[in-house]
């Protein structure tokens, strides 16, 4: 039996902000300022998911003068398959009863 690995909460928002854009191209620094993580957490779920054909990658043709050209992202079409699973995950985890056992009923005398 395969083993199902479910993204990790930072890699699902990277998924949701990339799905949020569409078919643009978004900077790695710019998801780091939306999502409020790190570049050393960013960057390193961007490789990753463009390894593994989630997430497609491109340099920017045209950078303003005196900036060197910077790194593009957007999702593939696998890559936006997987942000809606995430996103439908996440949205029935939030109705689902929380895990772990039920509540005890109050004694009655």
């Amino acid at each position: 039996m395969a083993r199902v690995r479910h993204p990790s909460p930072q890699t699902a928002a990277v998924l949701v902000a990339l799905a949020e854009t569409g078919a643009d191209w978004s900077h790695g620094y710019d998801l780091c300022r939306t999502l409020g993580l790190k570049a050393g957490t960013v960057y390193p779920i961007l490789i990753r998911l463009a390894e593994r054909g989630h997430v497609e990658t491109s340099w920017e043709t045209d950078p303003p003068r005196g900036r060197p050209a910077r790194h593009l992202y957007r999702l593939s079409t696998a890559g936006a398959e997987l942000a809606r699973t995430v996103t439908a995950s996440a949205r029935a985890a939030d109705t689902a009863p929380a895990p772990g056992p039920a509540p005890l009923a109050p004694r009655t005398a």
